[in-house]
C-alpha cells in the first residue's frame, strides 16, 4: 500500500523479479513517487515496485530494523523517518521554499554572503572575507564577486566553499561558526520533529547522520548536535552512515517481501557493511 507501491500483472505477464524497490533522488514528494512507480512498472521488470525518496535508502542502511530518523547534509538537507509497522515521517525539502535551509551548497551561498558583507562593511568582520577568494586564487571577495557573475568561476564550483567554511570555524571565526552552529539547530530540529511524528521522543531511537557534510564529522558540528540532541530528545542515539545507499534500498526491498534476518545479513556482507 501506500502512495509508492503498486503491483504489475496481466496474463502472460512474466517479469523477471519478484519485487524492485527504488530509492532516487528527487522522489520528494509522494505525487512524485508514484509517477516513478508508475513508469517503473511500465518497465516490466517486477511484480510490485515501491519509491522511496533516497533518504530512506541512507536510514535503511545505518540501522538493523526499519525504526528511527536519518538526516542527510551533503548538497542539501532531508530527513526521513520510518518504524516497523509501515509510518513515515518526511519533508518536502524543496529548499527554501519548504523551509529548509542547509545542506552544502546552502552553508557556501550563506558563507559568500557573510563574506561579502564582511569585506565591504554591512557585516561584521570575518576571516571568510580572506578564506573564500583564496580558495580560488583571488585576493578580494569583490574579486570573487565579479568572476562569479562573469562566470570565470563557473557557480557550480560554489560547493566547494563548503570545508573552507568548516575550516574558518575551526580557527575560531565567529561568523564561521556560528553557520555552522545553525546548522546543528536546523539538523536536531528535523530530528526532534521527525521522532515526535513516530512517537519515538520517549523511548530510545536511532537518529543516523548521513551526506557528505555530517560523515565528514567535523568536531564543532558533531558536538553541538550532540548537545542540542540531548536537550530534545535525549533518548536518541546518534550514529553515522557510510554504507553506501544501494545497501539501503536493497535491505528495504527485503522487507517489503520479508525475506528474513539471514538474507539481510548476506546483503551487509556483500557491502561490507
Amino acid at each position: 500500500g501506500g502512495p509508492g507501491r503498486a503491483g504489475a500483472g496481466g496474463a502472460g505477464f512474466s517479469p523477471a523479479f519478484a519485487h524492485v524497490t527504488a530509492c532516487l533522488a528527487n522522489a520528494d514528494l509522494p505525487v512524485e513517487e508514484t509517477a516513478l512507480r508508475d513508469e517503473l512498472l511500465r518497465r516490466g521488470w517486477s511484480r510490485s515496485v515501491r519509491v522511496h525518496n533516497d533518504t530512506f535508502a541512507i536510514l535503511r542502511a545505518g540501522i538493523d530494523e526499519p525504526r528511527g530518523v536519518a538526516v542527510v547534509c551533503g548538497a542539501g538537507i532531508n530527513c526521513v523517518g520510518m518504524t516497523p509497522d509501515g509510518r513515515t515521517a518526511r519533508f518536502p525539502a524543496i529548499g527554501k521554499i519548504s523551509g529548509d535551509w542547509g545542506g552544502g551548497s546552502g552553508m557556501a551561498e550563506e558563507a559568500l554572503w557573510y563574506a561579502a558583507r564582511a569585506e565591504d562593511g554591512r557585516g561584521e568582520p570575518s576571516a571568510l572575507a580572506r578564506a573564500l577568494p583564496a580558495h580560488f586564487g583571488l585576493d578580494t571577495m569583490y574579486a570573487l564577486i565579479e568572476a562569479l557573475h562573469l562566470g570565470h568561476v563557473p557557480m557550480e564550483r560554489r560547493h566547494e566553499l563548503t570545508p573552507v567554511l568548516f575550516r574558518v570555524s575551526a580557527e575560531g571565526d565567529p561568523v564561521a561558526l556560528g553557520l555552522v552552529h545553525r546548522l546543528a539547530e536546523e539538523v536536531v530540529a528535523l530530528s526532534a520533529v521527525a521522532l515526535g511524528r513516530l512517537g519515538l521522543l520517549e523511548e530510545e531511537a536511532p537518529v543516523m547522520l548521513g551526506g557528505s557534510v555530517l560523515a565528514a564529522r567535523h568536531p564543532q558540528l558533531e558536538t553541538r548536535i550532540r548537545e542540542l540532541l540531548a536537550e530534545r530528545a535525549p533518548k536518541a542515539v546518534i550514529g553515522f552512515v557510510t554504507a553506501p545507499p544501494v545497501l539501503g534500498a536493497g535491505l528495504l526491498a527485503l522487507d517489503e517481501v520479508a525475506a528474513g534476518p539471514e538474507a539481510a545479513t548476506r546483503l551487509r556482507d556483500h557491502y561490507g557493511a
